[in-house]
C-alpha cells in the first residue's frame, strides 16, 4: 500500500497516432472507419484502466482511513478482506463472496455480473463427485 492521496491515477502521456486509421492525406478516414471520438478511443484501453482507477481510489480510502484514526484502520480492514476472499466453496454452484462487496463497498452497485451470474439450468448437480474431484479422494 503506497500512502497517497492521489484521487485518480498518475497520467501517463497518451500519444496519438492516427497511421491506422489515415487515408492519402494524412487525415482520419470518417467513411471508412466512422467518426472518431473520445468515446471509442476510451474502450480500447479495457478493464487496466477502470481497475488502476478502483485500485488508487481504494488506496486513497486506506490513506485517509490511516491519517484519521491510527494504522490499525486500514490493517483491520486488510485483514478482513483477507480472511473473507479464502471463502472455500461448492465448485459447482455459482460463487458470490458478498462478505468481500461489502468490505470493498461494491453492496450498493449493481453490475453485469451480478444480473448475467451464469447458466440457470445445467447439468444436475454431483455435489459428491465433484468434492471427491476437488479433495482428490
Amino acid at each position: 500500500m503506497d500512502p497517497s492521496l492521489r484521487i485518480v491515477p498518475a497520467s501517463v502521456p497518451k500519444t496519438a497516432s492516427v497511421a491506422e486509421t489515415s487515408n492519402s492525406l494524412g487525415l482520419h478516414d470518417t467513411l471508412q472507419y466512422g467518426p472518431r471520438t473520445i468515446a471509442t478511443e476510451m474502450k480500447t484501453e479495457g478493464s487496466l484502466k477502470d481497475r488502476l482507477y478502483n485500485e488508487t481510489q481504494d488506496n486513497l480510502k486506506l490513506t485517509m482511513m490511516r491519517n484519521t484514526y491510527g494504522l490499525h484502520a486500514p490493517m483491520r480492514l486488510l485483514m478482513e478482506r483477507r480472511i473473507v476472499s479464502a471463502n472455500p466453496h461448492m465448485t459447482l454452484l455459482p460463487q458470490t463472496n458478498l462478505q468481500l462487496d461489502i468490505l470493498m463497498g461494491r453492496d450498493e452497485s449493481v453490475e453485469a455480473a451480478d444480473v448475467f451470474a451464469g447458466p440457470l439450468s445445467g447439468p444436475p448437480l454431483d455435489i459428491r463427485q465433484d468434492m471427491e474431484k476437488k479433495h482428490r479422494i
